[in-house]
């Protein structure tokens, strides 16, 4: 084919296309794209020839480079990405259109793109106090966030550190994430602290807030939220502790809405959320207390609410171990829920543990009456365990077999032995 028919079915001015292939004029973005489709070759084809086209054949531009960078993203080119970055960040004025970048596909959820971005900056500024590697290192732990609590553990304890730099309208939901890592490994002395700040830290919003109304508009929810969110953080903590009268007290801290000065439909639909909430925590606190005449009231406010019935049928079922009660009328009537579901607005990691944990207590709460469903359950209990890292959960499945193991078959005893082993390996 002669090149003045190549450019007119590429659409490229001859001229042009003629002193790019004489390495006189660098291509563009776009004319890449037309000269791949015409070859009829993969989109990315040419996208390693192209990186060279960007660094080392011509003078490094960003016009070149940024619409690069999204369309490597959308091919999923992160090995082109990560060349890009390594050769371009010690020019630092590229770092805060760097940044830009990754906040884009942050937002669209292109995390290994964003991820190589967020590393290279972090690792270009890892000797200065800014706010912009505190930014990263939040958005680096966000998207390091997995099934497995030891990982979430680790990311937590490594961001941990840059909490303190981050604008006080970031600081708020990084601490809230934080709570979630550490919640669920049972650090409760390290979400009490995080509490202690979310309120210190949000009050000081609020009150800024009422003054300027624009910074309201920064951020997805009101400091009012979060100031009501560590009251209910700080009564989990102390139901966790068996404090419950104390948990009560915080109820009503979060139950009391009528210090909040907005009158808009958000502030409406938060006060009304957080009442609905104290509603069914001060039945639970109750009726973990021992108030088990509260226990049809708790099931039938939870029927009808989707969201909050895996979590119901494991305070039921802990009750119910607890004080040796029945409860196989509640188990039928949510039997389906028992199964594990993913759930908006709740990690894959804090629904795996809590999972885990409905089938420790279910197996705990048959092996009293049905001890070859107990054994079974308790397999499926240790196999979730395994399967999210949780420690203590584990040597609690562990445990209970150990103890029960008289009415396991071999092929449970084969399964049993499967699990541990799994186990013990990764985690030497």
């Amino acid at each position: 084919m002669s090149l003045s028919n190549f450019a007119t079915i590429s659409g490229i001015n001859s001229g042009s296309l003629s002193r790019i292939m004489n390495d006189t004029r660098p291509m563009s973005m776009r004319e890449l794209d037309k000269i791949t489709a015409t070859m009829g070759l993969p989109e990315d084809y040419f996208f390693n020839a192209y990186v060279d086209v960007c660094l080392f054949q011509f003078k490094v531009t960003w016009r070149r480079i940024k619409p690069f960078l999204y369309r490597c993203a959308d091919l999923d080119r992160i090995d082109c990405i990560m060349k890009i970055v390594n050769n371009i960040l010690d020019e630092l004025n590229y770092v805060p259109m760097l940044f830009d970048v990754a906040e884009d596909f942050f937002n669209d959820k292109k995390y290994p793109a964003a991820k190589v971005i967020y590393e290279g900056i972090s690792a270009s500024e890892k000797f200065q106090h800014s706010e912009r590697l505190a930014l990263c290192q939040y958005r680096l732990f966000h998207i390091s966030l997995s099934e497995d609590l030891d990982s979430n553990y680790r990311a937590a304890t490594v961001f941990e550190g840059y909490v303190d730099r981050l604008e006080l309208n970031d600081r708020l939901g990084a601490i809230v994430k934080l709570a979630h890592v550490f919640g669920p490994l049972g650090r409760w002395n390290k979400v009490d602290m995080l509490a202690e700040d979310l309120y210190r830290i949000a009050k000081i919003q609020y009150e800024l807030e009422l003054k300027n109304s624009y910074l309201r508009q920064k951020r997805s929810r009101p400091a009012y939220y979060y100031i009501l969110y560590s009251y209910l953080m700080r009564a989990t903590v102390a139901e966790e502790y068996g404090q419950f009268n104390k948990a009560l007290l915080y109820v009503s801290s979060y139950e009391d809405t009528d210090w909040i000065e907005e009158d808009t439909a958000e502030a409406k639909r938060i006060s009304s959320q957080f009442k609905e909430w104290a509603h069914v925590n001060r039945l639970l606190y109750r009726l973990k207390s021992g108030e088990l005449q509260v226990l049809p009231e708790y099931i039938n406010w939870i029927a009808d609410k989707d969201r909050e019935i895996p979590l119901a049928i494991l305070t039921i079922l802990s009750v119910a171990n607890h004080y040796q009660t029945n409860i196989d009328y509640a188990l039928s009537r949510f039997s389906e829920y028992i199964t594990y579901r993913k759930l908006p607005h709740f990690s894959d990691s804090i629904l795996l543990e809590r999972h885990a944990r409905t089938l420790i207590e279910l197996g705990i709460y048959y092996l009293r009456n049905k001890p070859e469903m107990g054994i079974k359950t308790i397999l499926q209990g240790l196999e979730f365990s395994v399967k999210c890292n949780n420690d203590k959960n584990i040597i609690r499945c562990i445990t209970i077999f150990e103890q029960n193991r008289r009415l396991s078959t071999s092929e449970e005893e084969n399964k049993y032995q499967y699990l541990v082993n799994s186990y013990f390996s990764s985690s030497m």
